[in-house]
């Protein structure tokens, strides 16, 4: 399975869903940023790990969660404590 992580003004989001272009993303989030992939979930979790060690659970375990729904897009969830 491939995810795009994609950037919003107010959100990380990872989606499973196939995208021609990064400009079919931002039709479809009106708050677009920027985004990254199709990456495997390997990619993913190594990168997101790296990144952003205030993922709260940890990106392995959000990405199994996600990989076990049926929907197409998960919303990163961080730790509140600074």
């Amino acid at each position: 399975m491939n995810l795009h992580i994609i950037y919003t003004e107010t959100d990380m989001v990872l989606s499973k869903k196939e995208y021609e272009s990064w400009r079919e993303i931002q039709d479809e989030y009106v708050t677009y940023k920027a985004s990254l992939g199709p990456w495997g979930m390997d990619e993913v979790i190594e990168y997101l790990t790296d990144e952003y060690p205030k993922l709260s659970p940890k990106a392995n375990i959000q990405i199994k969660e996600f990989e076990n729904t049926n929907s197409q897009m998960w919303v990163l969830k961080f730790s509140e404590s600074q």
